[in-house]
């Protein structure tokens, strides 16, 4: 009884720990340091490197607890959606708009080597079958692949600054772009055969 006791008070101690992370990096990004992460969570800079080993280790696990509880409800919930035209564009929205609002994380996760392929590949296969049905549904152009969805998110992050705390030019950009996704007589061109991430850019659909 005693040694699941104390693994209860270490998952919760680690637990806080992650949440005091996720707050400081939001707000200071790459530069928050552990003892700033340890003194929001009450605790101690080594109980930190003694449960994740290093600053890094701390990061990681910021942001797949971010990513799990944050991003992909959004792209499951995509996933499930009668309207899959909508859904697509709901969740691209909904996706920039909490990446916009955590840039701070996002930078300290891309510079830790946090932000994965298994974490994109989480991202991109649920909005891979999203695109299929809106292709079939005539909603949006045809010659959409998947990896066009993530470019677009990662194109319209690259307009939010930290003068623009309404978000207005992620917003504008993210509405450009998605009008863009609207079906054309048009035919984009071909893609590099660089794949942005492994194993995730097959899903080239066809055009009829």
């Amino acid at each position: 009884m005693h040694e699941q006791r104390q693994r209860a008070d270490a998952l919760r101690n680690a637990d806080k720990i992650v949440r005091a992370a996720i707050a400081i990096l939001r707000e200071h990004g790459p530069e928050a340091s552990l003892e700033e992460i340890a003194r929001l969570a009450g605790t101690g800079s080594a109980t930190i490197y003694r449960r994740f080993g290093d600053r890094d280790g701390v990061i990681r696990a910021a942001f797949q607890t971010y990513f799990a509880e944050e991003v992909e409800p959004l792209v499951l919930a995509a996933h499930d959606a009668p309207d899959a035209g909508q859904a697509l564009t709901e969740a691209l929205t909904a996706t920039v708009a909490t990446l916009a609002a955590h840039q701070g994380l996002l930078k300290a996760a891309k510079e830790s080597g946090a932000f994965t392929v298994d974490i994109t590949a989480r991202f991109m296969g649920p909005l891979g079958a999203v695109l299929a049905r809106a292709q079939r549904h005539g909603q949006v152009r045809t010659d959409l692949i998947v990896r066009d969805l993530a470019a677009i998110v990662v194109m319209v992050l690259a307009t939010a600054h930290p003068d623009d705390s309404a978000h207005n030019d992620p917003r504008r950009y993210l509405a450009l772009l998605l009008s863009s996704l609207r079906p054309s007589a048009d035919d984009l061109p071909a893609p590099s055969h660089i794949h942005l991430i492994p194993d995730a850019d097959t899903s080239h659909h066809p055009r009829r």
